[in-house]
């Protein structure tokens, strides 16, 4: 009882402080929604699921539209496994992803990839693929922070919808869960954290769990030159499947409040990711 009595006045405390702290601002700004568009004194400051791994935890203003896409995005990778010395190479033109804010706390996301072309060869077979790839359907809903305060948290499922062409995926509807989560550091450092949990196929038409994690620190370099460096991992339950280590870092640079363009390197650090994925690319929002 005691317990429930103190997490009670606790949430409470926590609403208090945050009605006192985002104060007028945030009440107006729940009136509006995607045919009630916030007004540009209101918007918050842009924020982009790219070009890090670890995707952000603030939503796109209600009634706004963001666009965030690659110009090349390349990938190259040389005996994922012990079994094989097969090398692998791809390139991806325009992946993008489309936002569309519907509340203060949420917005809808399509993300899809035009064109994908797909090089691999090794034990004497050599083979290419070229199509378009997969649609991804993702609701972002931030649960608190979006417009002030030193965290912030959001919950983000997806659908995968089997579009590609060309054997460039599986044929099947997958889908998962992401939670992103902000912190605002000391000596104007920012980490992002994200947890995923995927639910993906195999040949066999079996279900499995596919677990994500990451971390980014993020710190503004020289005047609006930002750069960030990230730790990401993934694993899965499948029997003898190894785990996904990858180092990323890269720079962004906003141009104005509503376009920023940006750039960086993924580098595997086991055998089982990717070797290497440079790509740049620019977000503009509307």
């Amino acid at each position: 009882m005691k317990i429930g009595v103190t997490v009670g006045l606790a949430l409470l405390l926590i609403q208090i402080s945050t009605q006192i702290t985002y104060g007028k601002a945030v009440s107006d700004k729940a009136q509006y929604n995607i045919s009630n568009p916030v007004p540009r004194e209101l918007m918050r400051e842009m924020s982009t699921d790219r070009p890090d791994k670890t995707e952000s935890a603030y939503t796109v203003d209600a009634g706004h539209y963001q666009i965030e896409t690659s110009f090349l995005d390349y990938t190259y990778d040389h005996k994922n496994t012990e079994k094989t010395d097969q090398r692998m190479d791809s390139f991806s033109v325009f992946p993008i992803n489309f936002k569309v804010g519907l509340l203060n706390n949420v917005d809808v996301q399509f993300v899809f990839n035009p064109y994908i072309r797909e090089h691999s060869e090794g034990d004497d077979e050599k083979e290419i693929k070229r199509g378009v790839g997969d649609l991804q359907n993702r609701i972002k809903i931030n649960v608190w922070g979006n417009d002030g305060g030193q965290t912030a948290l959001a919950f983000m499922p997806f659908v995968k919808y089997p579009t590609n062409t060309d054997e460039l995926g599986n044929h099947a509807v997958e889908g998962g869960v992401i939670v992103p989560f902000a912190i605002s550091l000391p000596a104007d450092w920012s980490m992002g954290l994200m947890t995923e949990f995927d639910f993906n196929r195999n040949t066999q038409k079996d279900y499995y769990t596919d677990f994500a994690n990451t971390m980014t620190l993020g710190h503004q370099l020289i005047g609006n030159l930002n750069g960030y460096v990230e730790f990401f991992s993934s694993f899965n339950h499948e029997d003898d499947s190894p785990w996904v280590g990858t180092v990323d870092m890269g720079l962004t640079y906003p141009v104005t409040p509503d376009i920023q363009f940006d750039g960086g390197v993924n580098i595997g650090v086991t055998r089982s990711a990717d070797d290497f994925n440079p790509f740049m690319g620019c977000s503009i929002r509307y």
